[in-house]
């Protein structure tokens, strides 16, 4: 079986750290992250855990970077929230755990880092904290576990921890459309472009012709790599290398999809259902431009809410019409998250229900 792990939780909370722990890298490929010692984009790492394999990625903590949080949260099964002992709750705990429910992500675990840095007492009152944090959420009722990524305590319960909740995630079927949101693309030497990206739904194929979207380009896999080796064909829910032929690396940015050709349709116009965060300061009202971060992808958009008052109170849900200031692709079903044009702050999301719709 396969699943994707995906960290979350405030900046220098030892997400990086810990996933090192678990699988021996370093996620961090960056220069300016190796400097500054702080995760700024997207970074994978492996792990096999007694039958089930585990893509890991580890996602930015910084406020600046939520946006490339949400490039990677899109695609994952299983959270990993984690917290600091040495400072508890922040503002990023609580905004990535508002993402995740609004993903509709239904698995994790809370890992309470640095253990070591704290005496008893106050580890408990960040367990109490926690609990209080979680309350009414999909982490409710799960494990909260305390480790030392310094000393190793409390590794070998979340590796357990993690083969046990991992056996509950519902695998993906591979009847549907392939449908791949791109998270990286780059070129590699002798092979041209290559992208990535977590398998949403149906089967790559080495040799098939697939269609990138919204440009609607023709594309040819010349190869595929998974868990670091070369095969011919992947199944929904792995991460993937795919190597494209007929098309630069530079023509192929984050947010676009590999596709079945023929199946899907970029849009502009997105008919869904919108919750909106009880924390959120004001009403989402018609015309308001929003940014929406829909699988890998962010495209600015005006909201015109359905209802007979124009908008939707804080905690509510209603309909709305997205009108997308750029085109994308989606699929009835994905889910969303919508934060505020400027300053940028996380205030709602949604369920597409009609990805091609009409004004």
């Amino acid at each position: 079986m396969d699943i994707v792990v995906g960290t979350a939780g405030h900046i220098d909370h030892g997400k990086t750290t810990l996933v090192k722990v678990l699988t021996g890298v370093n996620t961090d490929r960056l220069p300016e992250e190796k400097q500054r010692g702080i995760t700024i984009d997207l970074g994978f790492a492996e792990l096999n855990l007694g039958g089930i394999h585990a893509g890991f990625v580890d996602v930015p903590g910084h406020e600046r970077f939520v946006k490339n949080m949400l490039a990677g949260a899109s695609g994952i099964d299983l959270v990993l929230l984690v917290i600091a002992a040495d400072e508890g709750v922040m503002p990023q705990t609580r905004e990535h755990l508002d993402i995740c429910r609004l993903l509709d992500i239904r698995n994790g675990i809370v890992v309470i880092t640095k253990s070591d840095l704290v005496d008893a007492e106050t580890l408990d009152l960040v367990e109490l904290e926690t609990l209080e944090l979680v309350k009414g959420s999909f982490l409710e009722s799960s494990p909260v576990i305390p480790i030392s990524s310094k000393s190793g305590e409390g590794i070998v319960e979340l590796r357990n921890s993690i083969l046990s909740s991992a056996r509950k995630v519902i695998e993906r079927g591979t009847d549907a459309a392939m449908f791949l949101p791109i998270d990286r693309s780059f070129a590699v030497k002798g092979f041209g472009t290559v992208v990535t990206g977590t398998l949403a739904s149906g089967e790559l194929k080495m040799g098939t012709e697939i269609e990138l979207l919204p440009s609607g380009k023709t594309v040819r896999i010349r190869g595929l790599q998974t868990h670091g080796a070369a095969v011919s064909e992947v199944r929904s829910g792995r991460r993937v290398a795919v190597n494209l032929g007929g098309i630069d690396h530079s023509d192929v940015v984050r947010g676009e999809v590999l596709a079945e050709p023929d199946v899907f349709r970029a849009t502009q116009m997105i008919n869904a259902c919108v919750d909106l965060l009880e924390s959120s300061k004001r009403p989402l009202r018609s015309r308001q431009r929003v940014r929406v971060h829909i699988g890998t992808s962010e495209v600015l958009a005006r909201i015109r809410v359905l209802n007979e008052v124009d908008e939707i109170e804080p905690g509510n849900r209603d309909f709305v019409q997205l009108r997308l200031e750029s085109p994308i692709a989606a699929r009835f079903g994905d889910r969303f998250v919508i934060r505020t044009y400027s300053p940028q702050v996380t205030i709602g999301g949604g369920r597409v229900l009609d990805p091609v719709a009409e004004k």
